[in-house]
């Protein structure tokens, strides 16, 4: 593994992410600061989604290097049924 390789994994700038809201819901999304999104939906701040689904916990997130391939995946997370979204997270 290169220099370059490692010094991403440890220091990821772009996330996909899954929270789990209060009602039991799933919303996917994509970020470049992880903490600081999921502090945002808990306060409110977040998606319109899941302000009134407070609060929410983080049950999954997956690291890019660049924030187009974040997006590509919150995409194709997003096509996948409620079923499929839950076999992945217990798969990680």
């Amino acid at each position: 593994m290169s220099w370059q390789c490692s010094k991403v994994q440890e220091h990821p700038k772009n996330f996909t992410y899954i929270v789990e809201c209060s009602d039991g819901t799933l919303y996917t999304g994509w970020t470049n600061n992880l903490e600081h999104r999921v502090e945002a939906h808990n306060v409110g701040k977040g998606a319109k989604y899941t302000k009134s689904r407070r609060p929410v916990k983080l049950v999954y997130f997956e690291t890019y290097s660049s924030k187009e391939e974040a997006m590509r995946r919150e995409w194709e997370i997003k096509q996948l049924s409620r079923t499929e979204k839950w076999k992945l997270i217990k798969a990680k």
